[in-house]
């Protein structure tokens, strides 16, 4: 005897009708077939390899009926979209979880718009425990089969200040959805900044298949910097002086609470909590590329993106104001190094990515530098400021374009007046081209080389080198990642092409950017 339920969450057409569903493949071999009630109605229910289909069950009628005419179209889902299975019972107070079978309810992850996801629930009714059972039991092998899912996360949880606590959205919208999809968790809160470093150089990565961050972009950075450590060291390897560096052991993942959440923008198109977190359950995985930041010889840290100039000395204003909440911060100091416009004085020497191909093949053979110093070009002089991307920073404070093809955007904008800068900045957060200025220069590079100050030439030789070091040793802010560094030399950035994986949406599903370099 079948019940009528509540209207099930999951509406026809975000399951899809056979009418707009591809074209089969191949016949898909049926695995179970049974009635239940759907949309409080009968439905006949087929469970296929790679779908769950559905076709109301409509009563006979004598011949001639006009009401025979109804619309009987077959509904689906594809049991790639299911992320869980329960048993749906009547609740109990007294005993929890032991109530009234009703049937079982199937947890999807479905899109909402271009970029975003929902989770959302579809019932399928039936009285049946034996009969539920065995829809229960071949369910939960199917999704136990995609082995892609990660199983056992560790999450680190980054307090923040000013806004809603990291903790605080994890334990109100990921971690629910964590546990209903069967996943293990381990929760640490990082006290003090480069707490997540050391803990990811002494903590047993066995038996985990991913990290999860919450927080903003300095904290993933920060995690992803650990990871990249860690690996090199597992390998024997020394992270100063590295040419080809070890990819890193688990993937990363990032639940976004900061301020501008620029690379979660660049993984899932938006910052939304659930959606980063569906990513992350149904294990979309794709690589990343990384670039080392390095000084006369010695490795900085690994990051995604960096900026020097504007972007350096608008971050070094901002941390002097830490009483103020990230967004106040960030405007404020904008304004302020609006107001007191300053030039950078440099060097910039880059390796363009038409030759990359060749150049990693002479790294991984164990080629010197000098061998391949021909191919390098260099420009001099003045300019506001300098942007090197590794991943596409799809956000509203940030050029907004697309590499896909293993180089870096290498952004250049030299002299100009206060004006026409600020409307090069503005155009940012709009459709209009923000590169499409006399002042601004752009560039897809393989590596780069920024010498402040006293530079002579793009070379690499040891008296070149010293000879870009500033005499008054002069620190210079770069912002790399939402983090502040303070550097007094040539700074060396190389791109490592796929070197950690991310939870993130695939390129052909991210929205088309207004820019392409």
């Amino acid at each position: 005897m079948l019940r009528r339920p509540r209207r099930s969450r999951v509406n026809a057409w975000e399951g899809g009708r056979e009418e707009e569903a591809r074209p089969r493949q191949r016949e898909e071999r049926v695995l179970l077939r049974g009635i239940f009630e759907i949309h409080r109605g009968s439905c006949d229910v087929v469970l296929s390899e790679r779908a769950l289909r559905w076709r109301p069950i409509q009563p006979e009628r004598p011949a001639g009926d006009a009401k025979l005419n109804l619309q009987c179209k077959e509904e689906f889902i594809e049991l790639k979209n299911i992320f869980s299975v329960k048993l749906k019972r009547r609740l109990c107070i007294k005993q929890p979880g032991s109530g009234t079978l009703l049937g079982i309810t199937l947890f999807i992850c479905l899109k909402k718009g271009r970029n975003k996801l929902k989770n959302s629930a579809l019932d399928l009714i039936n009285l049946s425990e034996d009969h539920c059972d065995v829809w229960f039991r071949q369910l939960k092998k199917i999704l136990a089969g995609f082995s892609n899912r990660p199983k056992s996360l560790q999450i680190l949880l980054n307090p923040q200040r000013h806004r809603k606590g990291a903790a605080q959205v994890y334990y109100e919208k990921v971690e629910p959805l964590l546990k209903l999809a069967g996943i293990k968790t381990e929760v640490t809160v990082t006290e003090h900044e480069g707490h997540a470093l050391s803990l990811l150089q002494k903590c047993e990565l066995q038996g985990l298949d991913g990290i999860i961050c919450v927080g903003g972009d300095g904290f993933v950075s920060e995690v992803a910097h650990a990871l990249l450590l860690r690996a090199q060291k597992n390998a024997g390897r020394e992270a100063d002086g590295l040419l080809s560096p070890v990819r890193a052991q688990l993937p990363l993942g990032w639940i976004p609470t900061g301020s501008n959440n620029v690379l979660v923008h660049s993984l899932c198109g938006l910052p939304h909590v659930v959606t980063a977190t569906l990513r992350i359950i149904m294990g979309d995985l794709r690589p990343a590329d990384v670039c080392t930041f390095s000084t006369t010889g010695k490795l900085l840290r690994f990051g995604f993106s960096a900026t020097f100039g504007f972007g350096g000395r608008t971050l070094a204003l901002a941390e002097k104001y830490q009483w103020m909440s990230p967004n106040q911060r960030r405007d404020f100091a904008v304004i302020k190094a609006l107001a007191k416009l300053k030039l950078e004085d440099c060097e910039i020497s880059f390796l363009t990515f038409d030759s990359s191909q060749d150049i990693q093949e002479r790294r991984e053979q164990g080629s010197r530098e000098s061998d391949y110093n021909d191919q390098w070009q260099t420009i001099q002089g003045q300019f506001l400021n300098v942007s090197i991307m590794a991943t596409p920073c799809l956000c509203s404070v940030e050029p907004n374009h697309r590499i896909n093809n293993g180089g870096m955007a290498l952004i250049i904008a030299r002299d100009t007046s206060r004006p026409e800068f600020i409307k090069h900045l503005k155009r940012y957060a709009s459709s209009k081209n923000q590169f499409n200025f006399p002042f601004v220069e752009t560039y897809i590079v393989q590596e780069v080389k920024v010498c402040p100050k006293n530079t002579t030439s793009g070379s690499n030789t040891e008296e070149e080198e010293k000879s870009c070091r500033i005499a008054s040793e002069e620190h210079f802010p770069w912002n790399v990642d939402g983090d502040l560094l303070w550097v007094t030399s040539t700074v060396h950035v190389r791109l490592h092409p796929g070197l950690i994986s991310l939870y993130g949406s695939t390129m052909e599903e991210m929205s088309d950017p207004k820019i392409t370099l």
